[in-house]
């Protein structure tokens, strides 16, 4: 009667980025995909590092980048430094250590807080959706296409999709400030 692949679609998309927005933020752990985010002025244009150099976590306070081209080290070097995650860099003979100083408790609750204003970002989205689907089962009804009834049949199976949804999105966030705790 109503499709909602698009709806189940889109609510995996929100949690997949919540996700990936979420593994951007630094916990107290050396991991390289916080350098995801940082964008090296190289070859005439902005390239993220794993297109420039391999990662290697090497302990659990540093990670080790490699550059395919020695050329780009310094590159590299100043997009971390200006990139304000707090992290410190120091040439070696075949690149770079990324190192990641020990947490702050200020800067652990900076971090709690930014996991939380993704975690908003991402409801808004599903609420938006949520919105979408609405009008769009109260338009079938008022077309003659369902009963009222089953408009709130419906309505009843689209919110328990977004429950679930908003849900994974409070578990992603809950495991993510876990980890920025210790």
């Amino acid at each position: 009667m109503f499709d909602f692949s698009e709806l189940k679609q889109k609510s995996k998309d929100v949690e997949e980025w919540l996700s990936k927005e979420l593994s951007g933020i630094r916990t107290g752990k050396a991991t390289p995909t916080i350098l995801d985010f940082v964008q090296v002025e190289a070859y005439g244009s902005k390239m993220p590092i794993r297109e420039l150099a391999n990662m290697v976590v090497e302990d659990a306070k540093t990670v080790r980048l490699e550059p395919w081209d020695i050329k780009v080290g310094k590159d590299i070097e100043k997009a971390i430094t200006i990139s304000n995650l707090g992290l410190s860099v120091a040439p070696f003979e075949k690149g770079l250590r990324v190192i990641f100083p020990e947490l702050t408790t200020e800067r652990r609750e900076q971090f709690k807080k930014v996991a939380r204003t993704k975690f908003e970002e991402g409801k808004v989205s599903l609420r938006t959706l949520r919105d979408k689907i609405s009008k769009a089962i109260d338009e079938k009804e008022k077309a003659g296409g369902m009963g009222e009834d089953d408009k709130f049949r419906l309505k009843d199976e689209m919110q328990k999709i977004i429950d679930e949804s908003n849900k994974k999105l409070e578990e992603l966030v809950v495991k993510k400030e876990e980890e920025i705790k210790k």
